[in-house]
């Protein structure tokens, strides 16, 4: 006969839910805690204290009471004492953020990262270093609990090993365990992918929080998803779950990197945008240019962020070859949404990355095929979203990663990184 639950394991999950409702949803009186956790008010009341005297959370009276008699006394995230780093690794930028618990961005880093080979050395030294920075600025009496990454490729779940990336051009690269190194907080680094990570944040703090079934859908150089299916992330057996932008559309289209060919990341990315409208000059492969001169670097601008914003402000201002790109993108970008929604039935699509500006300027084609190819009962009450956490979608969602451990056990780590 299996033993239930004990009482030390029953305490330990009502102190992480207690928690998780501070700090996904903000202040809360312990009379709502009562009411939301199903639990008696001696019990909210030993919970809380619990987690006070950890340091986790604080009580006060409420600014405002419209009620008479005894006030119940707010519950609040020690935002500013307790806090994570978060990290992203994009093809284009290099960021970190250091969050506090309740979700609050307390210091932020950016800077550009150019294109070409992943130096592991050189960008884990250089996120070691914004965290640095962002540490000495803390007060004395602060604790880091965590930290983790988003970093656009496949992920091996467990380990932090980076997979593959095309678009950073990393393959197996033990890039959890070298930050971790690197930062030397004696906390191991979660590794996530970016648009995995990315869902996960609209889902708990976004334009999906109140969505368990939804699917986000992340545009940079190539396109990346992540899907919540009943409120949890669909991982896949070994983490690489959400690859959607290696979804086939096209057989027979444009080469993708990941080596295949039409690839939705190959007909909807950037390449297929910035070349659709005309904004890359055409190079001749470097067999047929002339012998003994260098190949021209491609201008700045003509790539990136900015540029896919530029063609979509070019088709508002009547440009027809960046309204003909749009059309074109946003045709193909509405095929692989309705192959999506056919599959996984969400409530709501949401896009991301540059995939929001993608999706504003082409609308009309992506509802156009949802017509055409999505099944009525799928798509009834379907719903298209933007971004709602923007550039810090991929930040809030590695934050959340590392916070994970905390709100499944919130004494013993907090014991653990202050011991």
């Amino acid at each position: 006969m299996r033993a239930g639950p004990s009482q030390e394991d029953i305490r330990r999950h009502n102190l992480g839910a207690l928690l998780r409702h501070v700090h996904l949803g903000g202040p809360i009186s312990r009379a709502e805690l009562t009411s939301k956790m199903g639990l008696n008010r001696s019990t909210i009341m030993a919970l809380t204290s619990d987690l006070t005297a950890a340091g986790l959370v604080r009580e006060e009276l409420p600014r405002e009471t419209g009620r008479a008699g005894r006030p119940s006394l707010v519950v609040r995230p020690e935002s500013a004492r307790v806090y994570v780093f978060a990290f992203d690794v994009g093809p284009d930028r290099l960021a970190a953020a250091r969050v506090g618990l309740g979700g609050v961005i307390l210091d932020r880093r950016e800077s550009v990262r150019e294109r070409g080979p992943f130096k592991l050395d050189e960008l884990t030294g250089t996120l070691a270093g914004f965290a640095r920075q962002m540490r000495r600025k803390t007060r004395p009496d602060t604790v880091c609990v965590g930290a983790a990454a988003a970093v656009s490729g496949g992920v091996r779940k467990g380990d932090g090993v980076v997979r593959f990336g095309p678009n950073l051009k990393a393959e197996e690269v033990p890039f959890g365990e070298e930050l971790g190194r690197r930062l030397g907080l004696g906390l191991p680094v979660s590794v996530g992918n970016d648009a995995n990570l990315a869902a996960l944040a609209e889902h708990s703090r976004g334009i999906g929080a109140a969505v368990r079934d939804l699917i986000y859908l992340h545009g940079d150089v190539g396109i990346g998803g992540g899907i919540i299916a009943g409120g949890h992330l669909l991982g896949g057996h070994d983490g690489y779950g959400g690859e959607v932008g290696h979804m086939v559309v096209n057989p027979g289209g444009r080469a993708c990197g990941c080596g295949s060919n039409g690839c939705l990341e190959a007909e909807v990315g950037e390449r297929a945008l910035l070349e659709s409208a005309g904004r890359t000059r055409q190079r001749q492969p470097a067999e047929q240019e002339p012998p003994g001169q260098p190949r021209e670097p491609e201008p700045p601008g003509q790539r990136g962020r900015d540029a896919v914003r530029a063609v979509v402000e070019g088709a508002d201002r009547g440009d027809i070859m960046a309204q003909d790109a749009l059309t074109r993108i946003g045709d193909w970008l509405g095929l692989g949404v309705a192959n999506l929604v056919n599959i996984f039935n969400p409530e709501m699509v949401i896009f991301g990355g540059t995939l929001r500006e993608i999706y504003l300027g082409s609308a009309a084609q992506v509802r156009t095929q949802l017509a055409l190819h999505a099944m009525a009962p799928q798509r009834e009450r379907l719903r298209l979203r933007t971004s709602a956490l923007g550039d810090a979608a991929t930040l809030v969602g590695a934050a959340e990663l590392a916070f994970a451990h905390v709100l499944s056990d919130p004494l013993e780590v907090l014991a653990r990184v202050t011991g």
